[in-house]
């Protein structure tokens, strides 16, 4: 029995050393919670030996350059993984495509500048979370990510963060192939516009976040495209920096219509000009705009050019008539030149005409001619 008792500690000595070992230098382990710890250590790579009971796995604040598929080999339990704040600048096809329980994946505070084609190709389509808050470095990784998203296999996603990246503008179709996606986080870009498409094949997004861009309006074709957002019940467009000219009235009349589905409906502002500063949305109608006033104040001034072309006419008619007055003499003598001028020709032309018709006088005329 004594025996027996020994081995047991010795086997538990042995497990307990070994549980040590197998946890990466520099990160901390955690059976009992499955979680591995690489956070602020200066790495310079993924660290090899993570666990294979690892379901949650954060490697953050290190100087990680580059990521690829044999980076996470044999972590097919982990469901969780977080990669922000390393300096990532690259993500190699098929890096995540071995991890086949990941549901959640943070690549925020990165400076990707090259993201692969099938960069976030996922074998089961298991990750529900993709974050890349403040991830983008440049206009390339855009193009780069909306290629990627659109060839690769991420149609069980839910939640897609693209906020703080500078965004100027997203390619047509980016998000096509996300017909699941229920939640996506545009927020502190600086999007100019809602085009035609930008949100194509969203058919089941419940939440968009625009706020804090660049949108001075949206216009017809952006309505349109958000009427397309069927499932859309909560739509967020607070502090962008609207301007509340005539354009805006369309964008203006939509908000009224569709209270309830913007949530921040009642929080929006026009910042421009200055007249219409702080004045709500909601009331920057017609009648608050003057659009209807400035058209009909525009038809007065067209009319009044007409009348005063009219009344220019008619001063030149008169000018012209008081110059034939004054020379009517000189007129009516021209008049009665030309008038027996006409009838000297108009004689001769008759006479040639008796004598081609009368025989007789064209003989007489052929012997005084001879």
């Amino acid at each position: 029995m004594l025996e027996l008792a020994q081995r047991m500690v010795f086997c538990a000595m042995v497990c307990s050393i070994y549980a040590r070992a197998s946890c990466p230098s520099r990160c901390e382990c955690s059976e009992a919670a499955h979680t591995v710890k690489c956070v602020s250590k200066d790495l310079r790579a993924i660290p090899n030996g993570i666990p294979g009971y690892t379901r949650n796995l954060f490697i953050t604040g290190n100087r990680i350059s580059r990521i690829g598929p044999a980076c996470f080999q044999g972590l097919d339990n982990v469901t969780n993984l977080s990669l922000s704040n390393n300096r990532i600048t690259e993500v190699e096809s098929h890096t995540f495509a071995d991890l086949r329980s990941l549901r959640y994946l943070d690549l925020s505070n990165n400076q990707l500048t090259t993201i692969h084609p099938e960069g976030f190709s996922m074998h089961n389509h298991s990750l529900r979370e993709l974050n890349l808050s403040r991830a983008l470095y440049n206009h390339s990784a855009v193009m780069d990510l909306a290629a990627s998203v659109r060839q690769t296999t991420l149609g069980s996603l839910q939640g897609l963060d693209l906020s703080g990246n500078g965004l100027i503008y997203l390619p047509s179709r980016t998000f096509s192939r996300l017909g699941q996606l229920r939640r996506l986080q545009l927020s502190n870009n600086s999007l100019v516009a809602v085009r035609n498409a930008t949100f194509w094949g969203l058919e089941q997004l419940e939440e968009l976040d625009l706020t804090f861009n660049a949108l001075k309006s949206i216009p017809e074709e952006g309505l349109r495209e958000l009427d397309a957002l069927p499932a859309t019940s909560s739509l967020l467009l607070g502090d962008n920096p609207f301007t509340c000219t005539c354009a805006i009235e369309p964008f203006a009349l939509w908000l009224n219509r569709s209270q309830g589905r913007v949530r921040d409906d009642e929080a929006l502002a026009c910042a421009f000009p200055a007249a219409m500063r702080n004045v709500s949305l909601l009331a920057a109608a017609t009648l608050t705009l003057g659009c209807y006033q400035r058209e009909a104040g525009a038809d007065l001034t067209l009319q009044t050019s007409y009348v005063f072309l009219g009344l220019v006419l008619g001063l030149v008619g008169l000018v012209f008539l008081f110059v034939l007055y004054l020379n009517r003499k000189g007129i009516k003598k021209r008049v009665y030149e030309a008038r027996d001028a006409c009838r000297e020709v108009w004689e001769g032309y008759h006479y040639r005409y008796e004598i081609d018709s009368d025989p007789r006088l064209s003989q007489v005329s052929s012997s005084a001619d001879a």
